[in-house]
């Protein structure tokens, strides 16, 4: 099979490599789509220490299954499916509590063992789901990045008539955005650098801030993210903010920006560490939650969601061949414009 492979940092080649075949437990899939997710192109620079060359990642994916292994029931050959990347034990003290994505046996598929950037991929059976009637494979590949959103969402609690910040505009935030509204949130500011990102938010219904450098408002002169808030909150802040960048300059930008006993959810990663405002933190008895991917049922609810139409990433959604990956890994880190997602497509033949 012809498969992606991340050979060192910023470098992508297409290579031949042996078609997997199943463990007793597992199925083979035929990949139908992959999309590129925002912690991979971090591993694509050399970032991430979670990633190591040579590699196949590919973690947000569907396709059809093709081979059954001999233990597996449930899965026939030709089921349209997506996949949990992350497995778990499900016996331990994390995943007794839902928490399967903090388990300390959890095996990240792109990570740890090859992923989806290939034509065809070996997954355990009993992290692959099958694709509801009626759903296309396109909008499957979609269930991983989702399943962040619906953790988001759970973790703000109820927000029905509240306000809200989500600092960022790439696929998490505009996720992010769906999922506060759909909790019922009244109002979402959402701020970016990118301008047609933004542009991406506002369509989705968030209320749009362009910070300094963002290149709206002429020049550098763009709207503080948090005075901007404050002033529309008559001072008080938002009930919750999100941080889907992950610097130290978003991270405290979401404490200012939050109301006294508000809820900080912190999904970003783009810096490993950071100065946070401890002393704030204290005095407005803020709640910081940490938000990492998403646990099998936020999976389930997310797949679920997103056949009823309650989430989307159109029409911003590139599909590109596999070969064409670096191309795009290169695109996204450096300017990725009015990009949601980009979906790569193994060669069909």
């Amino acid at each position: 099979m012809q498969a992606l492979v991340w050979t060192a940092p910023e470098t992508m080649e297409m290579q031949e490599q042996p078609d997997p075949t199943p463990v007793a437990n597992e199925v083979v899939i035929r990949v139908a789509y992959a999309g590129i997710c925002g912690s991979e192109l971090s591993g694509f620079l050399g970032h991430n220490a979670l990633r190591t060359p040579p590699l196949v990642m590919g973690h947000e994916f569907a396709g059809e299954i093709v081979e059954v292994g001999r233990d597996v029931t449930g899965f026939e050959v030709g089921d349209a499916v997506t996949v949990n990347p992350l497995t778990y034990c499900g016996q331990c003290r994390t995943c007794r509590m839902g928490l399967t994505q903090l388990c300390p046996e959890r095996v990240l598929v792109g990570a740890h063992r090859p992923g989806a950037f290939a034509e065809f991929v070996s997954i355990p059976a009993f992290v692959t789901h099958k694709l509801p009637e009626g759903m296309s494979l396109r909008s499957g590949a979609l269930t991983e990045p989702v399943g962040v959103g619906v953790r988001i969402g759970r973790l703000a609690g109820d927000v029905a008539g509240e306000s809200a910040l989500i600092i960022g505009a790439g696929p998490i935030g505009l996720l992010a955005l769906q999922a506060l509204q759909l909790a019922g949130a009244d109002r979402i500011f959402i701020a970016d650098l990118d301008p047609e990102r933004l542009a991406m938010g506002g369509e989705l219904g968030g209320i749009t801030i362009s910070p300094p450098g963002s290149g709206l408002g002429g020049g550098d002169q763009g709207a503080d993210v948090v005075e901007t808030v404050k002033e529309a909150t008559g001072g008080e802040g938002v009930a919750v903010s999100v941080d889907a960048v992950g610097t130290g300059g978003t991270r405290t930008q979401c404490v200012a920006a939050t109301r006294n006993a508000g809820i900080l959810i912190l999904s970003g990663l783009h810096e490993e560490t950071s100065p946070m405002p401890a002393a704030a933190i204290i005095r407005q008895e803020l709640t910081v939650r940490g938000s990492f991917a998403y646990g099998a049922a936020d999976f389930d609810d997310g797949l679920r969601e997103l056949h009823a139409g309650h989430y989307r990433l159109d029409p911003w959604i590139v599909e590109a061949p596999l070969a064409e990956g670096g191309d795009w890994f290169q695109r996204l880190i450096k300017s990725p414009g009015n990009v949601s997602k980009v979906l790569l497509v193994p060669d069909r033949h």
